[in-house]
């Protein structure tokens, strides 16, 4: 009779050297009584495989022949984005590590060095993927064809996307656990907004506190979070409370954590496993009742790595991680926040709201948006002091993406917004002219056929255009 196996979803290790993949099976099977894997040493099969089996966790190498290892990591966060992948590497690299976070990586670890540190994580995601697990079918369990349970906590963010609304149905699953929430996403991208939201569902009449703690030395830190007693130093004449006793049973929202000094995330640690802590002066623990969420736009993975961000602090924060992806990733938001902005904007400055071109949303779309929501706002309302007409003006917009008025030098657009994407070639490789014609082919099914903007994306004129999309084939593009 055989053994159960362990996990009950297979883990899918990913690594050309078979004696690699021989050695970390042994250690998986020994320290942690891991049985239930699936060697791959061709990057090929990788996502057959997937699309086959239903796995909790992928460890992925990042040399390989045929797919490297940030390729198949961009396949995997785009096909089958809710499998952990942790990276493994034969080298200590920043910048990869950093690379492969941005991917959808959760962690990066080095093959050769601390393989029990590599044990822990491989146990700590499993533990997360089965959370995650539960939550997905509460989820799905209590709504009914994608709805909300709570649709009004998220008023105020606008979107139609699929990956949003996961994010949405994701927040409803933990909003009530005792567990602290981790908000990461880059800059801009409105993980306030989100945080409300959760303080929402709890319960809205709760109170609701907020404070960014990047830049506070140790000693601000403390007094501003735990208060103080009177003559808990020079200056203290009075009690003062702290922001967790303000936020009493309601929700305190801790801002730009991957800044917390090292001296204050001891005093967060500690917090968060007592749940208890001590004003500045006082000999007794006050009880923690307030809900904690924290937001940073670092990956703190990488932190934790560069002996920036504690171990601990880390596990502690990744009980329930809730990812905001890019504006760039849901560009069909586009048109619903233009005209948000839009109205915001107009009433700012005291003007009636323009009516925005229907070219400005297909515009946009060809910006990679570094700045995310937050820089499509600034844009709006820098577009909207200028206006003068009914229409929206373009030139404020088609300055800022690099695009010239002069049609014979058109700039190139992926330059202007850093959206050099690697591509992905088939395995019968196309040869020049087979490359180019989809090339131009894309590129105008992204402008939604507008010759100008896919003139702009190939760094060519439109008369060039025009040439290639005839030589292609792609006459259904030429304007009559």
């Amino acid at each position: 009779m055989s053994d159960k196996l362990y996990p009950a979803n297979p883990i899918l290790l990913v690594d050309d050297e078979v004696p690699w993949l021989r050695s970390l099976s042994l250690t998986l099977r020994e320290a942690s009584g891991i049985t239930n894997v699936i060697k791959c040493t061709d990057s090929r099969h990788v996502l057959d495989i997937l699309r086959d089996k239903d796995v909790s966790l992928i460890l992925l190498d990042l040399t390989m022949p045929y797919f490297s290892g940030q390729d198949l990591l961009t396949m995997i966060s785009k096909d089958h984005p809710c499998i952990p992948v942790i990276v493994l590497s034969g080298l200590n690299q920043v910048d990869t590590a950093v690379r492969c976070m941005q991917l959808g990586a959760i962690d990066y670890f080095v093959k050769t060095v601390e393989k029990e540190r590599l044990i822990d994580g491989i146990q700590r995601a499993l533990f997360a993927w089965e959370i995650r697990r539960q939550e997905g079918r509460r989820s799905q369990a209590n709504s009914s064809a994608e709805q909300l349970e709570y649709p009004e906590a998220f008023a105020r963010i606008k979107t139609s996307s699929k990956k949003m609304r996961a994010v949405m149905q994701h927040c409803e699953a933990v909003a009530f656990s005792s567990e602290p929430i981790l908000i990461t996403g880059e800059s801009g991208v409105g993980k306030e907004l989100i945080a409300k939201a959760i303080c929402s569902i709890r319960c809205p009449d709760d109170p609701w506190l907020a404070v960014n703690v990047a830049g506070l030395d140790d000693n601000v830190f403390s007094d501003t979070l735990f208060g103080h007693t009177r003559g808990a130093f020079t200056g203290a004449e009075r009690e003062r409370k702290g922001m967790i006793e303000e936020a009493g049973s309601g929700t305190l929202f801790l801002d730009e954590i991957g800044d917390l000094s090292c001296a204050s995330q001891v005093k967060l640690l500690r917090l968060l496993q007592e749940r208890e802590y001590f004003p500045l002066g006082a000999d007794s623990p006050t009880k923690l009742k307030a809900k904690l969420i924290f937001a940073t736009n670092h990956e703190l993975a990488v932190k934790k790595e560069t002996g920036n961000f504690r171990n601990d602090l880390y596990y502690r924060l990744c009980a329930h991680q809730v990812r905001i992806p890019p504006l760039r990733e849901r560009m069909e938001d586009l048109p619903q926040l233009i005209e948000e902005f839009l109205e915001e904007a107009a009433r700012s400055f005291g003007k009636k709201t323009p009516k925005a071109p229907k070219e400005l949303a297909t515009l946009l779309s060809i910006y990679n948006f570094p700045g995310n929501i937050r820089e499509l706002r600034a844009m709006i309302f820098n577009a909207v002091s200028l206006h003068k007409n009914h229409i929206l003006s373009l030139d404020s917009f088609k300055e800022k993406l690099g695009l010239s008025d002069d049609e014979s030098r058109p700039q190139d657009v992926s330059t202007a917004s850093g959206a050099a994407a690697r591509v992905i070639f088939p395995d019968r490789l196309p040869n020049l002219e087979e490359a180019g014609c989809q090339v131009v082919s894309e590129a105008m099914r992204r402008a939604n056929g507008n010759q100008t903007l896919a003139a702009a994306m190939l760094g060519i004129t439109r008369q060039g255009l025009a040439k290639r999309l005839k030589r292609c084939g792609l006459d259904k593009y030429l304007q009559p």
